[in-house]
């Protein structure tokens, strides 16, 4: 469990010369009893991991599409709390990854030290907290160790090169390469500079680097895939789930992770 199913599912996927593709799902998004249905779907669908995401009112890292999935969401009554108690229910049933995707300011309100413990409880393997900059890792980043899990980093472009080298470095599980700025949803097309930028990353991660936001076709995730390690989509996905689109998503998965590498 924790880091070292992480890396176990990635090896996997690698040696059977995959890129790694992790969808994003909104929890709560239709309501919490089919979350486990569509964790299952997306594993047998290929992906090496699952990132999941919590409603929160204020979301500053999500476009629109998300947005609306957590407010759908929230509406459905969905908590952290609940999602814990559900991700607990299938723990031992479960055996692709969980990568939890929340702000910070619901594991304030949750309790910091219960949130670390629940989640190795849930059978929670990573998590991501887009609002908790460098400088403040401190009041978390121990309890997870303690735990387990892996303090998976997001590393922008905008970023000094001093400060993307100490994400790079810290990073567990995976570094997350945001792949445009501003928000989450679809763009047209990524920039040589987006390519220089997850190739540069790929030389100084320490652990596989995967590119987010703004990723919604397979050609963009096979083209963003060969300069590192694979993509996360999902904006994409939760609008496919929302229309009822299952095939869609198997489609763009599979679809996704056969590529050519570049010089």
């Amino acid at each position: 469990m924790g880091k070292d199913l992480i890396q176990q599912s990635f090896l996997k996927k690698q040696e059977a010369g995959e890129k790694l593709f992790i969808p994003y799902i909104m929890a709560g998004d239709g309501g919490l009893d089919i979350l486990e249905e569509r964790i299952d779907y997306l594993h047998q669908c290929g992906a090496a991991a699952i990132e999941l995401g919590i409603p929160f009112s204020d979301p500053v890292a999500d476009g629109p599409t998300i947005q609306d999935a957590g407010l759908r969401a929230l509406n459905n009554g969905t908590s952290l709390g609940s999602v814990l108690n559900v991700l607990k229910e299938s723990s031992e049933r479960r055996s692709v990854p969980i990568i939890l995707m929340t702000y910070l300011n619901p594991i304030f309100v949750y309790g910091i030290e219960k949130f670390a413990s629940d989640c190795k409880q849930a059978g929670v393997d990573g998590v991501i907290i887009p609002d908790l900059p460098l400088e403040e890792e401190a009041i978390i980043d121990k309890l997870l160790y303690k735990n387990s899990i892996a303090f998976i980093r997001l590393a922008a472009m905008t970023s000094t090169k001093e400060r993307i080298l100490e994400l790079a470095k810290r990073s567990e599980g995976f570094l997350y390469a945001v792949s445009v700025t501003g928000t989450t949803g679809p763009r047209a097309t990524h920039e040589q500079e987006v390519k220089d930028y997850l190739r540069m990353l790929k030389q100084e991660s320490a652990v596989p680097v995967l590119a987010g936001f703004g990723v919604s076709t397979e050609v963009q995730a096979r083209e963003l895939s060969s300069y590192c390690d694979g993509v996360i989509v999902g904006s994409k996905i939760v609008d496919l789930f929302h229309k009822g689109q299952l095939e869609e998503i198997k489609g763009l998965i599979q679809n996704s992770v056969k590529y050519e590498v570049n010089s």
